[in-house]
């Protein structure tokens, strides 16, 4: 075993004095962020207000902000969960050279340049910025992401015996049990048949649904007097996330019944709580998200769809696509513009759409409503349709909270949720792709020799572990804001810009680690990159979601 004594480098590659390092080296990122920040509202500001016109003329400049931000907080709680276990007693070997390497590698991103996209490299530059980095900073940059340091993380990797996360991830014990509840379900009835079902096109069984209400992932937020078990959003990160490292569709089940409670309970009245709630926490009522239009995307405020007043109900005519698990749902809950004479936001009202399940055969049998398929990548388990209203009734008591206009705002409470639980799926995929990788590296051999000794395989390997963990971090933070009460949707955007990448890369490498098997359609990789890929586009795509952030952070 590495000592920990740091004054022994010509044994060890973990740093001396490393936290000391770190806490001295996040003081100059942070003020390099406020420097940046600083001097970009003062280029798009006119009267001391933001200009949306002078923001979207510096776009570039925007998002390289809303990254930088992201790195900056991405450290920040990196150092704070090294505190945490370190006044715990668990900060041992693999959790030094996480903290490590990831210190050491972003803070060489932040001076040289951060990858946005595969094209697209936010540079200091770019804010106008110039950076010396003082002492600790240095240090960290030319010795904390090293091929010795990467090297001896992979070698504690290999001997963690099955754990389902490398390195301690400073949970309280009860969500700890959570997760290794979910973990062995995921292992157990999810991965061994994913890759058939994606592979086949199929709806995830019912059986595992069911299992699923049993387990109380339905309800598992929704308040106890609803029929629910009141647990924290941090119980929902975890949930997600082990259920989709065992393959998304099954992950993101509960995002759906998430975002209909979280927009019931926020805007629904006492009766409207009352009688959906209780079928949301058990399953016995399935509920689909019906926002998007063919030729709105991000814009919601232009919303075509159309509902209108007859008598005591609603009828609604429009055309809505990227429906996900629209099929076999008992609600929709449907976005519309219901305000007569409005073109923007303020017009739109949400629906308890009520419907008739279908099956993969026959989505639709309700008259009024119609649509099909759309044939994806990935992401195949609950399927994606378009839906089209012809006249479709919903009953007047289904318009959430009973005022018209309301829509917008009400869905706008439910994005931090969203974008907490995107976080976490995302980091079940990219955990999904490192084990894959891993096992494939270690079974594989290559010149008389398994892949993972080679250091650019270990190296890719250990980079995974270091970027989950820093995205892992920065999603349970989100959750901990949202579940003492504070404001969170700045946090909620940076854990889904970040967790995304991750994915996409994490997906990328252990592709590339399989060689040639990994472009087969056989080997479970080939359908975890087409999975990974739709993280950056859901709830908000990378750009849409820097744009938000950027936002934020000028106002």
């Amino acid at each position: 075993m590495m000592p920990h004594d740091g004054n022994a480098m010509t044994t060890s590659p973990i740093l001396a004095n490393l936290q000391t390092l770190t806490k001295a080296a996040l003081p100059e990122v942070e003020a390099l962020f406020t420097q940046a920040r600083d001097g970009l509202k003062a280029g798009v500001s006119t009267g001391g207000k933001v200009s949306n016109q002078a923001l979207e003329a510096r776009q570039f400049q925007a998002h390289a902000l809303s990254w930088l931000a992201t790195y900056v907080e991405a450290l920040r709680q990196l150092q704070a969960w090294a505190g945490r276990l370190t006044e715990a007693g668990h900060l041992g070997e693999m959790e030094t050279l996480i903290l490590q390497i990831g210190y050491g590698e972003y803070l060489n991103q932040i001076a040289g340049g951060i990858p946005m996209s595969q094209g697209e490299i936010a540079r200091l530059s770019d804010l106008g910025l110039t950076w010396t980095p003082g002492q600790a900073a240095a240090r960290l940059m030319a010795n904390g992401n090293t091929p010795d340091a990467r090297t001896a993380l992979v070698t504690l990797m290999q001997a963690n015996h099955g754990r389902a996360t490398f390195g301690a991830t400073g949970l309280d014990e009860e969500l700890e049990m959570i997760r290794d509840q979910f973990r062995r379900y995921a292992d157990e009835k999810v991965i061994p048949f994913a890759h058939d079902w994606h592979l086949k096109d199929e709806l995830i069984p019912m059986e595992i649904i069911t299992d699923l209400a049993g387990m109380g992932v339905f309800g598992l937020t929704i308040p106890e007097e609803f029929g629910g078990f009141g647990l924290s959003k941090a119980s929902m990160v975890v949930v997600s996330e082990e259920l989709s490292r065992g393959y998304i569709g099954v992950g993101s089940l509960g995002t759906r019944s998430e975002i209909a409670a979280e927009l019931i309970l926020c805007g629904g009245t006492p009766e409207q709580k009352a009688k959906w709630l209780p079928g949301l926490a058990s399953g016995e009522i399935l509920p689909t998200a019906v926002f998007t239009e063919p030729n709105t995307g991000s814009d919601l405020g232009s919303l075509r769809t159309r509902a209108r007043k007859e008598g005591d109900d609603w009828v609604i005519t429009g055309n809505k696509t990227w429906i996900t698990h629209a099929a076999r749902t008992h609600v929709m809950t449907v976005l519309a513009r219901s305000v007569e004479g409005t073109t923007d936001y303020r017009g739109l009202g949400l629906f308890l759409a009520e419907k008739t399940p279908g099956t993969d055969e026959t989505p639709f049998v309700d008259p009024g409503l119609s649509g099909g398929e759309i044939e994806v990548l990935g992401y195949r388990g609950m399927k994606e349709y378009t839906v089209n209203f012809d006249d479709f009734r919903v009953k007047g008591e289904n318009l959430l909270g009973g005022v018209e206009g309301q829509g917008f705002k009400q869905l706008m409470q439910t994005f931090e949720s969203a974008r907490i639980q995107t976080g976490a799926r995302a980091i079940g995929v990219a955990q999904s792709a490192l084990e894959t990788g891993m096992q494939y590296a270690q079974d594989r051999q290559q010149f008389g020799k398994p892949l993972i000794s080679f250091p650019r395989i270990s190296g890719k390997l250990a980079m995974m572990a270091v970027e989950i963990m820093i995205a892992r971090q920065l999603t349970y933070f989100s959750a901990w804001q949202k579940d003492h009460g504070h404001r969170c949707d700045l946090e909620a955007g940076m854990a889904k810009l970040l967790g995304a990448r991750v994915a996409w890369a994490s997906a990328d490498n252990a592709l590339q680690i399989h060689g040639g098997n990994g472009f087969a359609l056989e080997y479970r990789i080939s359908r975890i990159l087409c999975d990974a890929r739709i993280l950056n586009i859901f709830e908000g795509a990378a750009e849409i979601q820097a744009q938000v952030i950027a936002r934020r952070l000028l106002d």
